[in-house]
Parts: structure tokens; C-alpha cells; sequence
């Protein structure tokens, strides 16, 4: 699935002359400051792209590609931004604060907390914002940056939360729980996993929860917090699964790269010869990676690959795509704008990319 140095494939097959038409080409690319970032770019509504640095610098960048302006912070920025419904812009960083700033990149407001926000922002449909932080408690803001609560874990929360249609905020903690709480903070329920939970959660249509556990398996839970089926992958789970139109799963583990059914069924799996550490993105009819060591590629619905674009350097950070069908990724020391050989158009379901849509908000798609 991999050939290191030069060119990675989601399938080890040779690609058919009639797979031409899902190349992706570049249109641009932007160059970032020192450093590779996880931070995956948010696109706003009116086609703005934000990206944040390892080298601490958030930026606004024109569908065109030109830069509009870049907010400076003291350190690194691995929490990926999230667009709120009137254009303000939230973010962690690792100075310890959750950040707010307007359309045109001036500071709003900046809310601290005891230690690194590596968790990326949920927004929810009355403009509250949740998040977790290294200091083990997990915080609610305001829209204008004021606690209404926070919820004590006892250990640090990277990972970040998703939110379901009835405003339940599902997240998993380095203390091995995945906890369930109300709008108001209230603890519906929490389940103890085998080990640490780094990945986010995904939600579907009929409410099932899914997430992944350093403990290598994937558990989907009913809404109450019961368990409907959990499939032991045997590796390290980093990356949240996505879901296409059909229901079904797909999510890297460690070296495998795994599609899975709505009823915890593996369809197919393929295994790479280096670790992954990939998020998706579900377009009708293609299913484009970000993934590491140079490349983004893509497959279709039954595994069947592309050849990867080989860029500069690695791809940690999930890619996006705007209603224009431009697929934006970001590779530490650029972001990248491509077009694909076709036109690709985010699949309809529910959690078809990383936190859910363009704009990151982290919350099931209707």
C-alpha cells in the first residue's frame, strides 16, 4: 500500500488508464511558517480557508490563494479552527487558551485555562463552544467567551467532541472513559474504556456513537450509552471514522486502513507498510486521505485506489473540500488547494469528514 520514497497507494493495484479522471492536480499553494502542524484548515461558508501552524500563526487565506491575514499567538496551534454561524473563527493553542476572532482576524476574546488545548472546538446550534484541555477538565463557553461550566475528567482530554441532534456532548478522555453530557453540563453517562481515547468521536443518523480506543477497539454505543457492538481492529485506533451515505465506516488502525459496516462488519482492509494516522474525506463516489509520509490519495467505495499526489512533505491533518469541489490539505509547511480530476461534492450523511463539515463545527449533520 506504501512505497517509501515514492509513492503511496490506498490499494496496492495498478491503476486502470480510466482512473485519470480522479487525479488530483494543484492550483495553488500557500507557504506556512516552520513547523508541521495536525491542524486541519476550516473552510468558511464564503469560501475563506483558515489554517493554524505548529509555528503558531493562524491564517485567512482567499479561495485564490492569497493570504488576508495571519494572527500571531505565543505557541504552537494543533487544535484544528472551528466557523461559527456569524463568521467568528475558534481555536486552541498550546499557550493554554481557547481563542475567538472575527472574520477579518481581529482577537474577540481569549479564555485560559490551566494547561495545552489540543482539542478542537464543537460548536453548537446556540452558538455555545466545547472543548477539552490537558489540564483534565472538559469547558463550555459562550459565544462571547464565558464559562457556563466545566466538567472535571481525571486526566487530560485531547481528543475532541462531537455534538448530537439533541445537544448531548459525547467525548473520551487519557482517563480511558467516553463520557455522555447534557447541554447544561450534567454527566448522562460515561463507559470505561481499556485504555487511553485520542480519537474523536463520529455520530450517525439513528444516533449511534462511534469511537476508537488506544485499547485497538472501535465501539459503537446506542445513545444511552449501551454498548450495540465494538470490533477488536488489534492496533492503535488515531483517527475518528467517517460514514458515507450508506452507513458505513471508514477509519485507519495503525497500519490498516479499514472499511466497516453499520453492524460492526469488516467489508474490506487494506494494510500499509508504514503506521497511519489519517482522517477521511467522503465524496460522492470517492474517498480522499490525507495520508502520511508525502501523499494524498484517494479510493472508491470499494477500496479500489488512486495513485497518490505526492507533496512536500507529511500529511498529519485531514483534508477539506469547498462547494466549489476544491479539496484544501495541509502539510506542515504549505497548504494546498487541488482540483480533482472530476468535480468531487461532499457526500450527505450525517459525519461525512473530520468534525463533521467544512466549517468543523463537530456537529451531526442532518
Amino acid at each position: 500500500m506504501f512505497v517509501v520514497g515514492i509513492i503511496l497507494l490506498l490499494v496496492a493495484l495498478t491503476l486502470p488508464a480510466a482512473a485519470d479522471t480522479n487525479a488530483l492536480t494543484e492550483v495553488w499553494h500557500v507557504r506556512l511558517d516552520s513547523g508541521t502542524s495536525a491542524s486541519s484548515p476550516a473552510v468558511a461558508p464564503d469560501g475563506t480557508i483558515y489554517q493554524g501552524t505548529f509555528g503558531g500563526q493562524m491564517l485567512a487565506v482567499s479561495p485564490e490563494g492569497k493570504v488576508q491575514w495571519k494572527f500571531r499567538t505565543n505557541h504552537e496551534i494543533k487544535s484544528s479552527p472551528a466557523v461559527g454561524a456569524d463568521g467568528t473563527l475558534y481555536f486552541g493553542c498550546r499557550d493554554r487558551k481557547c481563542y475567538a476572532l472575527t472574520p477579518v482576524g481581529k482577537l474577540k476574546w481569549a479564555f485560559a485555562t490551566g494547561a495545552w488545548v489540543d482539542s478542537s472546538p464543537a460548536i453548537a446550534t446556540d452558538g455555545t463552544l466545547y472543548f477539552g484541555s490537558w489540564d483534565k477538565s472538559f469547558y463550555a463557553l459562550t459565544p462571547d467567551g464565558q464559562l457556563k461550566w466545566k466538567f472535571a475528567t481525571s486526566n487530560l482530554i485531547t481528543a475532541s467532541p462531537a455534538i448530537a441532534a439533541d445537544g448531548t456532548i459525547y467525548f473520551g478522555s487519557h482517563d480511558k472513559n467516553f463520557y455522555a453530557l447534557a447541554p447544561d453540563g450534567k454527566l448522562k453517562w460515561n463507559i470505561l474504556t481499556g485504555a487511553e481515547i485520542d480519537a474523536s468521536p463520529t455520530i450517525a443518523a439513528d444516533g449511534t456513537v462511534y469511537f476508537g480506543s488506544t485499547d485497538g477497539n472501535l465501539y459503537a454505543l446506542h445513545p444511552d450509552g449501551t454498548e450495540r457492538w465494538r470490533l477488536h481492529t488489534g492496533s492503535y485506533l488515531p483517527s475518528l471514522p467517517v460514514l458515507d451515505a450508506a452507513g458505513n465506516l471508514y477509519l485507519s488502525a495503525y497500519n490498516n486502513y479499514l472499511a466497516v459496516t453499520s453492524d460492526g462488519k469488516i467489508r474490506w482492509e487494506h494494510r500499509a507498510e508504514v503506521p497511519l494516522d489519517l482522517a477521511e474525506l467522503v465524496t460522492t463516489g470517492r474517498i480522499y486521505c490525507s495520508m502520511p509520509w508525502l501523499h494524498i490519495g484517494s479510493s472508491d467505495r470499494d477500496g479500489n485506489s488512486d495513485m497518490g499526489l505526492q507533496l512536500h512533505c507529511n500529511l498529519p491533518a485531514a483534508p477539506n473540500i469547498s462547494t466549489a469541489g476544491i479539496i484544501y490539505a495541509c502539510d506542515g509547511e504549505q497548504l494546498y488547494a487541488l482540483q480533482p480530476g472530476k468535480t468531487a461534492v461532499l457526500e450527505k450523511s450525517p459525519w461525512p469528514m473530520w468534525r463533521a463539515n467544512p466549517q468543523h463545527t463537530g456537529r451531526v449533520q442532518r
